[in-house]
Order: C-alpha cells, then structure tokens, then sequence
C-alpha cells in the first residue's frame, strides 16, 4: 500500500514539473526546415521579430505574413517569405498570455497584442 501512495505522488511531481517546464517554454519556437509560420513583413529594420502559428497582426500593428523556415541554428531560425529571406530570434522577450487552450503560440521581442487580441505579457512575469 505505502508503495504505491509512494508511486502515486511520483507520478504527480512528475505532471507538475512538466507542466512548468512546458509552460516555461512556450516563449520559445520549436522549428525544423519546411515548417510553415507566420512573422512579421516589415522587414530586417523591424526590431519586433514576433512570429505566430496562426495568421493575425504582428507587435507593431502590421499583418503577419506567412513563411517557410529555410535553417534553424540556436535561438534563431531563417524564414523564407513571398518577399524576403531573413532571421528571427526564436525565443521571445515576450509571449501570449491567453492561457490553457490557446494555439496562436505567439512570441515577439516587443510588447504588444498576440493574434488573438489580446496583450502579450513579458517572459519570466506572471499574469
């Protein structure tokens, strides 16, 4: 019986700890080549970076165009687009905080929205 209380509670500090490594990471993209993504299309200027799973408006206020990850090194990826090839930084200064469910997977290097709307919140702060 003590042995499988014991194993019990290991299991469940094993779902807390991954559910906190989980919801640490998601600031970061996990991309390979051929992935498809949204980014930002202003250009190489544009110090946002913000890049999305689903279609919507980037971190300064311009649509996000869709993209093909052409490399991936450590903490950037290139993104082919319809007018450009450039690197993203592919862990965010800040991500999307809408919570359980949520699949825009947004991350950007500037505050702002996310595509669903609502506002991004820093990396490290809770909501």
């Amino acid at each position: 019986m003590k042995k499988a209380v014991l194993a019990g509670l290991a299991i469940l500090v094993c779902l807390f700890w991954a559910g906190g490594v989980l919801a640490a990471e998601s600031h970061k993209m996990n991309l390979k080549v051929g992935d498809e993504i949204f980014v930002c299309g202003c250009g190489k200027d544009c110090p946002c970076d913000t890049m999305a799973k689903k279609e919507g408006k980037c971190s300064c206020g311009k649509p996000l165009v869709k993209g093909t990850v052409t490399k991936v090194g450590k903490g950037k990826a290139t993104i082919k687009t319809a007018t450009e090839e450039r690197e993203f930084k592919t862990v965010g200064l800040y991500m999307c905080a809408c919570g359980k469910g949520c699949d825009c997977g947004t991350i950007s290097q500037n505050p702002g929205n996310c595509v669903c709307g609502k506002p991004m919140k820093k990396v490290g702060k809770k909501t």
